[in-house]
């Protein structure tokens, strides 16, 4: 079986001076260099995970922080270098264009040259922007070249605004527990899953009724709290198109970000169903997707049938993206609907 991951980070050297400079935490140790390495040892890491390809993007913190000229530019640069490792290693390496978001028009123009150019097929971008949330008319152009080129955004976590962490994340003794609880742990999903409901209560759906978008993390704990946000429906003046639960499932897809739960693999297959679930291990982030983990999660789940697995090891991705991978290990499942 053929597994695609579709939130794998890179850094590039540009972009990590941009970060120090202005000390943007990201990955240190032996993780950066895990994330500048676009050949031996993530290639390494991958056969050891049991993944085929992975579909690289850009590690937090992106580059929604940055002035929008240079945004432009490193995502420029970013999207030319992970077209070149593509090229070197097409039938384990894909990639996402990085979106220059603090400039709108610019991260449209990029999108158009990083699917027409460079042959990617899908788009990254980290939320809020600044004052600007993902609904902001400013993102008008996005995503209407999104649904223009029938391409989907993967929408990834943020930090929070600093009044936002001093807020609810400051305090608990060290910078370190601050920092967790502001990001990984838990700040981060929520900061993105409102953006994800910013986009829905913001009718940015109903503008752009195809446009796709992917999240991680499960959902980025929407999924888990659906039902009760459903009461915003009820007073949406004019009312939205749909309600909650069809936008959930007809305009966004999941991944588990290398939280390999049984429970949250469940809970989302009852909400939303198999053929909005894709996969991902959040390379190099967590310590627990080696030793074929990645596979196994997937290949003995008792939840899935083995044309649901396919579905979401590779089958989902390649048909929202219309492409279809090489790999060493692909084989034809015949009449499963997948293939």
């Amino acid at each position: 079986m053929k597994i695609i991951c579709l939130e794998e980070h890179v850094s590039t050297p540009p972009l990590a001076d941009a970060w120090t400079a202005r000390s943007l935490p990201f990955g240190g140790g032996p993780i950066a260099g895990k994330l500048a390495d676009l050949s031996g040892t993530r290639l390494a890491a991958m056969d050891d995970a049991g993944v085929d390809v992975q579909v690289l993007s850009l590690s937090a913190p992106g580059l929604e922080a940055l002035p929008p000229a240079e945004a432009v530019a490193l995502a420029r640069d970013a999207n030319d270098r992970i077209a070149e490792a593509v090229a070197a290693h097409p039938d384990r390496l894909d990639g996402f264009v990085s979106l220059p978001t603090p400039d709108p028009a610019g991260a449209a123009a990029e999108l158009r040259r990083g699917v027409e150019d460079l042959n990617f097929r899908a788009g990254f971008m980290f939320g809020r922007v600044g004052e600007r949330n993902v609904d902001h008319p400013d993102f008008d152009e996005l995503w209407a070249t999104a649904a223009e080129l029938r391409v989907p955004l993967y929408l990834h976590p943020s930090s929070p605004p600093g009044a936002v962490k001093d807020a609810y994340y400051s305090g608990l003794g060290n910078e370190d527990a601050d920092f967790l609880f502001s990001a990984g742990a838990i700040g981060w999903h929520y900061e993105t899953g409102i953006q994800l409901l910013r986009m829905i209560y913001g009718r940015v759906f109903d503008r752009y009724p195809d446009l796709q978008i992917i999240v991680g993390h499960w959902g980025e704990l929407v999924l888990f709290y659906a039902e009760r946000v459903q009461l915003l429906d009820q007073v949406m003046r004019p009312p939205l198109d749909r309600s909650l639960t069809e936008y959930l499932r007809e305009n966004v897809y999941y991944t588990p970000s290398g939280m390999y739960s049984p429970r949250y693999l469940a809970w989302t297959i009852d909400l939303v169903g198999v053929d909005r679930i894709m996969f991902s291990t959040d390379y190099p982030y967590l310590p627990t997707i080696g030793g074929g983990a990645s596979r196994a999660f997937l290949e003995k789940s008792a939840l899935l049938t083995e044309a649901q697995r396919h579905k979401i090891a590779y089958g989902n991705w390649e048909r929202l993206t219309g492409r279809v991978h090489s790999s060493r290990q692909a084989v034809d499942h015949g009449s499963d609907g997948v293939r």
